[in-house]
């Protein structure tokens, strides 16, 4: 849904940024996670924030069909491609989800930032405000919330947005639906051997 980031909002980063394409990528956001995620949580919930019609904005949606259907016992996805949380459904929808009682919420967006961080991922404790980067008033989600920082904060975002590489938004989907995915079966005590993602 594309909110904003910004070097000043270092000091309530969990953890530095990290590259998209760093080949341990997975294995710093699930150290973040861990980091963060409070003892006692008995499920987590992703909710994809963005569109599956605009390829900057899609990183959202795309996380959360890499991981749907994975640990369900304590893993619930909200938004994917194919039922995306944008700026028509996420008002509609959130206000409707029953969070179950000792739940944890990871809100994943697309954002914008200053030139030196784009193409970085950001893991942050604290809720997400989407829509903000297009001027868009939109309910805050999520206990934590890890930001794509998809395209410098300029005038024509919006052409940009819709010719994003997509290789770049789905490598970073990936290393961030992997990162989960650890950080899941390792919160949940899940056998090391369980597959990281369920693709096909």
């Amino acid at each position: 849904m594309i909110s904003t980031v910004d070097l000043k909002d270092k000091p309530a980063l969990s953890q530095g940024i990290i590259q998209y394409n760093n080949r341990l990528a997975p294995l710093l956001i699930r150290n973040t996670l861990h980091s963060i995620i409070p003892n006692g949580i008995e499920h987590i919930y992703v909710t994809g924030i963005g569109s599956n019609v605009i390829s900057g904005d899609s990183l959202g949606p795309l996380v959360g069909t890499l991981l749907k259907n994975i640990y369900p016992g304590h893993l619930t996805v909200i938004g994917s491609l194919q039922s995306p949380l944008d700026a028509v459904t996420l008002g509609r929808e959130i206000p409707n989800v029953r969070f179950r009682s000792n739940s944890y919420v990871i809100a994943i967006d697309s954002v914008l930032g200053k030139k030196e961080m784009v193409n970085s991922i950001i893991v942050r404790k604290g809720t997400l405000i989407p829509g903000i980067g297009l001027g868009n008033q939109l309910p805050s989600i999520g206990d934590c919330s890890i930001m794509g920082v998809v395209l410098e904060n300029s005038p024509d975002l919006h052409s940009s947005l819709l010719y994003t590489n997509l290789d770049t938004i789905f490598t970073m989907a990936m290393n961030i639906a992997k990162g989960i995915s650890i950080a899941v079966r390792q919160f949940f005590n899940y056998p090391p051997d369980d597959p990281v993602l369920l693709l096909r």
